[in-house]
């Protein structure tokens, strides 16, 4: 496997990995700096694909910040490779996931985040947003790049194979196929609002996890995806009603 970079916004670097068996992209990020910050550590089988790419655009020992969105494998499986590679680095994640799973998983104590807890890695300020059961995991938590207006939107619009690194062709119809076969969106009634309220951060790049990095209407993408969730809620609770 090899991993490729996109600058997909000064300082803000994409590292994608694709995994043939799972016939996903594995994409992870890079915030450039004085203290630079790596969204997503990727899995351990993968971390010498992706440091090995990253050491081209920085010495790894100096990532200060190591970031994901929720405790699996693919976002924060080699966090702790990561922390041996950078002495100074600590991990920062929403306080919940901390108390639940991180504090006792990382091999230096990480730093909680409260809702809107900012990280600076010197031009960019990076925003942590509580995102809990969306798409899935009581941890759940997104990235907001406020400079650049750049939404780490973790597994939000995943879509199966090898993508490009960019587009700005639609990706609501690919994500909610990929949902159609993996089932991986926890449909509560939190869901679409959630996923509403990231639209009103008006960011001008989705930065995808399982996806290309998106630059058309970030915006109206976002509402779209809300929708076609609520429906797919409604359908369910109304399903269920009809059981009892």
């Amino acid at each position: 496997m090899s991993t490729t970079i996109t600058e997909i916004a000064p300082d803000i670097y994409r590292l994608s990995t694709f995994v043939p068996e799972a016939n996903l992209a594995m994409n992870q990020f890079l915030v450039d700096g004085e203290e630079p910050l790596l969204f997503h550590t990727g899995q351990r089988a993968l971390f010498t694909s992706s440091s090995d790419a990253l050491s081209r655009l920085l010495d790894p020992a100096r990532l200060k910040w190591i970031t994901f969105g929720h405790v699996e494998a693919d976002e924060c499986g080699a966090m702790n490779s990561w922390l041996a590679t950078a002495p100074g680095a600590q991990v920062a994640h929403c306080a919940m996931g901390c108390f639940v799973q991180v504090n006792d998983l990382a091999d230096r104590m990480p730093v909680p985040l409260q809702d809107g807890d900012v990280l600076e890695t010197g031009r960019r300020r990076v925003r942590h947003i509580d995102t809990p059961h969306v798409p899935h995991g009581w941890d759940a938590g997104l990235m907001f790049e406020e400079t650049t207006s750049t939404l780490f939107c973790g597994d939000l619009f995943t879509a199966f194979g090898p993508p490009p690194a960019t587009t700005e062709q639609e990706i609501v119809g690919p994500a909610l196929a990929a949902e159609d076969l993996g089932h991986a969106t926890a449909l509560t009634p939190a869901l679409a609002p959630t996923i509403r309220a990231l639209a009103d951060l008006e960011p001008r790049i989705l930065a995808t996890m399982h996806a290309p990095t998106f630059y058309g209407d970030c915006v109206g993408a976002l509402h779209d995806l809300a929708t076609a969730y609520k429906e797919r809620f409604d359908n369910e609770t109304e399903k269920f009603s009809r059981m009892d």
